[in-house]
């Protein structure tokens, strides 16, 4: 289970139990401020209010197998409510590296 904090440029979670945080794919790259300009970083949330998430990630793949597109979905662990909170688009290659970076 974890908390997540999202933007237009990708995410990081941080484990609810032990508080270990993994930035998700590529997102460490373009997290920072300047890249944020009007997409600053903030906490995911339910509908009911709750912080914290199952999450899933899902990747888009080209014809040649590189990822185009990174997909975070959270289930809150309160009420259940799914959804996506965050994707971006890749546009570089090779990519192979982020299937593992979740």
């Amino acid at each position: 289970m974890f908390f997540v904090l999202v933007n237009a440029s990708g995410a990081e979670r941080e484990c609810s139990g032990c508080g270990s945080r993994a930035f998700i794919a590529d997102s460490e790259e373009y997290w920072n401020e300047e890249s944020w300009e009007d997409d600053e970083s903030g906490a995911a949330g339910c509908p009911c209010g709750s912080e914290e998430f199952e999450a899933a990630v899902a990747f888009s793949l080209g014809d040649d197998g590189s990822v185009r597109w990174v997909t975070v979905g959270l289930r809150c662990i309160k009420d259940g409510f799914c959804g996506v909170y965050a994707d971006w688009k890749i546009d570089y290659g090779p990519t192979d590296h982020l299937l593992t970076m979740v």
